[in-house]
């Protein structure tokens, strides 16, 4: 199991000592997500200054930008990074593709099996220099001329990651994909009931299996150096998952574990805004289904024990900072646990 970390770069500058940190330390890669800043921008700098560490996005949005943009900027990261880039694709809500990016919308997994295949479509084009032929509902390409084509580079087959939450993107990408983008917001026995299953069928379809399909995720834990602390991070992580559990998007699985009726309630009281009181209905029994609890020297091999086998990289919900006072012992056990 990869242990890899997630960054959120306020200043772009700042990436690249970031990232040099980031091998540093001893960790295999880093992510960027789509939040706040362009998740491709801090990469160039990423790829710029290491030589060893995976780098890769979780993710960026796929509908937000033509398969022809995101193919290009893969490409060119693949390049500048000779290989070491994980390009990962989410596909949103309907309302922030719409309403936020002013975009097409239309049922998501057709859309993103085309935008696939269109950009590997693409990608043969820029290596083997082949006419860009695809056809389909929501995309297609018919024209790249010299000019516009990259060329070809040493390192083409650019893994590909997707992230889901329900039955038909983990089907996608055991078909399709080389990687899977398991969301914080699971336990163990969605893992295994639903996410494995549907991966699996995906894979069996093309004549893959699951192990074809490497699982990455980045985990809720609650820790602490002593009980107020422990105390204090299971308040965040408490409403951390509240938020989610609220979200229509999310209801399977807290309708899995037979939470139905709470999610409704949360649904309600998100929509009156009530933000600060969800985090009070999430008892002891969910939080430690949704994240692993342990005291910060024990924390380590506790995610470790409880993802053995099931998760193939694994990281912490938080983002990276490093020579940070409060967690450094904790990033510096989380290396040496998992490169063990």
């Amino acid at each position: 199991m990869k242990f890899d970390v997630t960054i959120f770069p306020d200043d772009l500058n700042a990436a690249a000592e970031i990232a040099r940190a980031v091998e540093a330390y001893g960790f295999d890669g880093l992510w960027t997500s789509e939040t706040g800043h362009n998740p491709f921008l801090p990469l160039t700098h990423v790829a710029a200054a290491t030589k060893r560490i995976n780098l890769g996005t979780a993710i960026a949005i796929a509908f937000a930008r033509s398969p022809m943009v995101t193919a290009q900027i893969a490409w060119d990261l693949a390049a500048q990074s000779e290989g070491r880039f994980l390009l990962g694709l989410g596909t949103q809500i309907k309302a922030h593709i719409t309403r936020r990016f002013s975009s097409e919308w239309s049922a998501p997994v057709p859309r993103l099996r085309e935008y696939i295949e269109s950009m590997r479509a693409i990608w043969n084009s820029f290596q083997h220099g082949t006419p860009l032929r695809y056809t389909g509902e929501s995309y297609k390409f018919s024209l790249i001329t010299p000019f516009f084509n990259p060329g070809a580079i040493k390192t083409p087959n650019i893994p590909l990651y997707i992230a889901g939450v329900n039955d038909g993107l983990c089907r996608l990408a055991g078909e399709m994909c080389d990687g899977f983008h398991v969301h914080s917001f699971h336990t163990v026995p969605y893992l295994k009931d639903l996410i494995f299953p549907n991966i699996e069928a995906g894979a069996q379809k093309a004549n893959r299996t699951r192990a074809d399909v490497s699982l990455n995720c980045a985990i809720f834990i609650v820790t602490g150096r002593n009980d107020e602390e422990m105390q204090t991070n299971s308040l965040l992580v408490r409403s951390q998952i509240a938020f989610y559990a609220s979200t229509p998007s999310y209801s399977a699985v807290m309708d899995m574990h037979g939470w139905h009726d709470l999610y409704e309630r949360l649904n309600q009281m998100s929509r009156e805004g009530r933000w600060y009181e969800m985090g009070e209905l999430i008892s002891d029994d969910m939080l430690h289904q949704f994240a692993v609890v342990a005291p910060i020297d024990e924390i380590a091999h506790a995610v470790k024990e409880r993802y053995d086998g099931l998760l193939d990289r694994i990281g912490y919900y938080f983002p990276f900072v490093p020579n940070d006072a409060e967690k450094d012992h904790l990033w510096r056990s989380a290396a040496e646990v998992f490169s063990s």
